[in-house]
């Protein structure tokens, strides 16, 4: 059994899921891959862990920071999806890394010679946990703030939300993550 349910963050509606023990999805309304990883047996019903996320979501978007490990996370997705997901959860509020720097460390976590950004970066699109995993804090190379499933426009929201240092970074004009 899933169970959901609804959260209005300043930044849009969002759909909170869980087991009953542990989150399974946060997602803004209308992003790409909406509530992908939930089966059709969902009850709408606010379950205690639900209560604890938006706890936590009410922090931090007053401005807190609170800590990712407070909350039990199971997020459904392959090994590699899940050691990218790892590794954001690892990214420092209002800071930034890049695919490049993911796909760095997975090779030499697993002893590849080198590992493909853009396997990378489907991973990081295909986070089902958006904020709290926090895949907005991953920008392209050359400073790019592209490939947000819920678009750069929030994206840049919640980096300047963190007080991120926005000076090298910027959208792109056109491309194919957009």
């Amino acid at each position: 059994m899933q169970y959901i349910s609804k959260y209005q963050s300043p930044m849009g509606e969002m759909t909170l899921a869980s087991d009953g023990e542990a989150l399974t999805g946060a997602w803004f309304e209308a992003q790409k891959y909406f509530a992908s990883t939930l089966n059709k047996d969902v009850t709408e019903r606010e379950v205690p862990v639900l209560e604890t996320v938006m706890e936590w979501l009410d922090r931090y978007f007053k401005g807190e920071r609170p800590e990712i490990g407070e909350l039990p996370l199971v997020p459904a997705g392959s090994e590699f999806r899940q050691s990218v997901w790892k590794i954001l959860c690892e990214i420092p509020y209002g800071e930034v890394i890049t695919y490049g720097d993911i796909a760095r460390r997975i090779a030499e976590e697993k002893g590849m010679e080198r590992m493909s950004s853009q396997a990378v970066g489907g991973a990081v699109g295909h986070n089902p946990i958006s904020v709290i995993i926090p895949c907005h804090r991953v920008v392209g190379s050359n400073g790019s703030l592209t490939g947000y499933a819920g678009g750069i426009d929030l994206k840049v929201k919640l980096l300047q939300h963190e007080n991120a240092d926005m000076s090298k970074l910027f959208v792109p004009k056109k491309g194919t993550a957009l």
